[in-house]
């Protein structure tokens, strides 16, 4: 590592910021849809999320999760294929990992539609 590249462990626990808290920089809301982010937490540090309405709101996470989700099998699509994957142990443990992540969307999913549709 030369002297000019900054760890995450390197840098001080105060300028480390949650994304609950900051507004991200030089990103709008329709590109975090876009970029498959469907918390509702999160969306909600954008001023533009106050202003829609709950439909309009789930439509948006509805986008981002299906964005997410062709994310993680685009991922899982890619381990699989790669050569000598059978001598490489540690992809099966990406692979399921990919999976596990999957299975929270799907979760995070229904959880949202039960909360988004009363």
């Amino acid at each position: 590592m030369t002297e000019n590249e900054e760890t995450i462990e390197s840098i001080p626990p105060s300028s480390k910021t949650s994304p609950n808290t900051t507004m991200p920089k030089n990103i709008t809301l329709r590109e975090a849809i876009d970029l498959g982010e469907y918390n509702p937490e999160y969306l909600s540090i954008f001023p533009d999320w106050s202003t829609l309405s709950k439909t309009i709101q789930w439509n948006y996470i509805k986008k981002a999760l299906d964005i997410r989700e062709r994310q993680l099998m685009q991922q899982w699509s890619e381990v699989s294929n790669i050569l000598d994957f059978r001598l490489k142990p540690e992809l099966k443990i990406a692979l399921k990992n990919i999976e596990i992540n999957r299975h929270k969307v799907l979760d995070d999913r229904e959880k949202l539609l039960l909360e988004y549709s009363s």
